[in-house]
């Protein structure tokens, strides 16, 4: 999974572009609107609007922006009803792709990611037939020059699972409940850290050998990040280090 996570380190940079230009900020509002509706407008007792609520605050949104969000979706204030729906499929040379959306058209979003995938060498599949490759987890990326002992000490006690050297950078695991725990104790004991998300970890991975197929592919990830609907899309493939930096440069 090294170069995975080095996939979801240049992401995350992408991700400050992103909100540069409001489409990060937009993303995230939607979520948090939805993380309220479904489970109640207070971060202490809603872990799921807790965790979408710093990861907003993290790409700067602004605080009466996500407040706001969290009154509509509370109906305090009037909001849109979005429908989360997941798409499963594959992306060029047999990586399965598991696609989470928030939509208020499903025809709309089902019609724009099938004609993505099948225009650039993916197709869709049918519904159960990727997402037993998939398991929802808590990752927090750490630069590697963070001490091993330091993480260990810190997050084994708030509930993490597994620490990987991931080629120069550590892959911090737990439970999706627990980051919140996790994130919060590597906080108070200055611990830095790159990224901490909830995320679709692969049980096995698509090793792309050649700097023409990784290109295929992540151009397939791409294009679905930025689709509006699309809120995060997870991928079992695997890049080494070199032909990522490569392709970044």
């Amino acid at each position: 999974m090294s170069g995975h996570s080095k996939w979801a380190t240049i992401k995350h940079k992408k991700g400050a572009a992103d909100a540069k230009r409001g489409k990060l900020f937009a993303k995230l509002i939607k979520q948090v609107e939805v993380a309220a509706r479904q489970g109640g407008g207070d971060p202490d007792s809603n872990p799921t609007l807790r965790t979408m609520f710093q990861k907003a605050r993290d790409a700067s949104v602004p605080l009466d922006t996500i407040e706001r969000a969290v009154k509509r979706g509370t109906g305090e204030l009037e909001g849109v009803d979005y429908e989360t729906i997941t798409y499963e499929g594959y992306a060029p040379h047999g990586v399965a792709l598991y696609v989470e959306t928030l939509t208020d058209n499903r025809n709309r979003t089902g019609s724009e990611v099938r004609s993505l995938l099948s225009k650039n060498g993916g197709s869709l599949a049918e519904p159960g037939s990727v997402a037993w490759q998939f398991e929802r987890k808590g990752v927090v990326l750490l630069e590697g020059s963070v001490d091993e002992d330091q993480i260990m000490v810190v997050a084994l006690d708030a509930g993490a699972e597994d620490l990987v050297d991931d080629d120069g950078t550590w892959r911090l695991t737990c439970e999706a409940t627990d980051l919140p725990l996790v994130r919060e104790a590597l906080e108070a004991a200055e611990v830095p850290f790159l990224n901490a998300d909830v995320t679709m970890l692969a049980s096995t991975s698509v090793t792309l050998d050649s700097a023409e197929h990784a290109r295929a592919v992540l151009r397939v990830m791409d294009l679905l990040d930025d689709n509006d609907d699309v809120q995060d899309v997870h991928a079992n493939f695997d890049i080494s280090i070199e032909i990522l930096e490569a392709l970044e440069d």
